[in-house]
């Protein structure tokens, strides 16, 4: 299983890909395995404004529904409406195809408070 180590990680299987201003966000790799197959992809609209871990969207695999917590605080700038039409995305490209949100931190120095790949890859051999 690949863990980029250019992204940042939450506990809840969120990675953060931080782009000059701004931060792009999905699920990792570990999260769309667990999940299995994703049919639904439900993200919030542009100009939400999200909390760190708090809820900012959902997947629906066939196995069951699991929210999506924000990584980090801030304003929804950019969401990517591919998912809607092709959730598999999720699944077959976590970190390229099935980003999810871009947002503009509220906080930049949030980003240092994540995981980096190492501590994450430590935190799912224990799962």
């Amino acid at each position: 299983m690949s863990t980029p180590k250019d992204l940042r990680y939450s506990e809840e299987h969120e990675w953060v890909k931080v782009e000059g201003e701004k931060v792009r966000v999905g699920i990792t790799h570990f999260a769309q395995s667990e999940l299995g197959d994703i049919v639904f992809v439900e993200l919030p609209e542009v100009g939400d404004e999200i909390s760190a871990d708090e809820p900012f969207g959902s997947v629906e695999s066939v196995k069951t529904v699991s929210e999506l917590y924000a990584p980090i605080s801030g304003i929804v700038v950019e969401v990517n409406e591919d998912l809607n039409d092709s959730p598999e995305f999720v699944n077959e490209s976590p970190y390229e195809k099935a980003w999810m949100i871009v947002v503009e931190p509220a906080d930049a120095g949030e980003v240092d408070n994540l995981m980096t790949a190492e501590q994450y890859e430590e935190m799912t051999k224990e799962d």
